[in-house]
């Protein structure tokens, strides 16, 4: 798969997972995220593809390397719709 395409199937599941917040914005914990059967059969690299989408300024969190169990807690949030 191409980069741009697993991007897109990204931003689709966040929102499938999300929630907006007061801004309007979609967030998901990355918790959530990694362990939602659907998004670990979707996405061979999830962290490498957020990384991708960060880079892109399609999605923002904190930090740059986001690992199971540390950053469960870590929302990531999406910022175009």
């Amino acid at each position: 798969m191409n980069v741009e395409h697993e991007i897109s199937l990204l931003v689709e599941e966040i929102r499938r997972l999300g929630t907006k917040n007061a801004d309007g914005k979609v967030s998901v914990k990355f918790g959530v995220l990694f362990a939602d059967e659907k998004c670990a059969n979707l996405f061979e690299a999830l962290v490498g593809t957020l990384k991708a989408a960060k880079r892109r300024k399609i999605v923002t969190y904190q930090g740059e390397l986001l690992l199971q169990g540390v950053h469960d807690n870590v929302d990531i949030m999406l910022l175009q719709d």
